[in-house]
């Protein structure tokens, strides 16, 4: 049995490609990075680490520092936390892996400086298991209109398709001291489609 997909950022984009092709039950792309010409707001782009202007960051190991992770991806938790978030979760990580997965970074000099996605995803499928799609609506990663915007590609699939927006949360909404409150949704939303955890008498 095709399984029930969820994925966060990175994976949030995997997860509704995989579904678009019929390979999963259900999705969950919490704060998805963008699909098919979805572009990030320049003031965005511009807390990516790699849009420093060096093109070779799009391809080498970018770094990222603890105060860049506290501004940027764990923005609406306390330092201690965001420490302790660094600690235990960031590796680094090639952005080749973003540009393989067809993420356009423009270079420093072009002019509007934003970021369009060109993977693509069968938005349009009517047959595919249900998808939700989840927000922080406090996000510097990935804004919460960006994930609206995905939402509205999936307007002419018959196919269950909801949003999620969470008030007061960024990109680390998944891993800081506020993710129960977002797995309890997920769980909920799942049961909802009948696809809830097996009970055993």
């Amino acid at each position: 049995m095709p399984p029930v997909l969820i994925g966060h950022s990175v994976g949030g984009l995997i997860a509704q490609h995989l579904l678009g092709k019929g390979l999963g039950r259900a999705a969950v792309a919490i704060a998805p990075l963008p699909v098919d010409g979805v572009a990030l707001p320049a003031s965005q782009t511009r807390l990516w680490p790699m849009m420093s202007g060096d093109p070779a960051d799009r391809y080498g190991v970018v770094p990222l520092l603890p105060p860049h992770f506290q501004h940027v991806y764990a923005n609406t938790v306390g330092r201690d936390e965001a420490a302790s978030l660094y600690d235990r979760h960031v590796v680094q990580a090639p952005a080749r892996l973003l540009v393989e997965l067809g993420f356009d970074f423009p270079g420093a000099d072009e002019v509007d400086g934003t970021a369009c996605a060109s993977a693509s995803v069968d938005t349009s499928n009517a047959d595919r298991g249900p998808l939700l799609l989840v927000s922080g609506q406090e996000d510097r990663m990935v804004a919460d209109e960006v994930t609206r915007s995905v939402y509205k590609l999936y307007g002419d699939s018959t196919a269950v398709t909801d949003l999620k927006q969470f008030a007061d949360r960024g990109h680390s909404l998944v891993i800081d001291s506020g993710g129960r409150a977002v797995a309890d949704h997920v769980l909920g939303w799942l049961a909802d489609q009948g696809l809830g955890p097996r009970t055993r008498d």
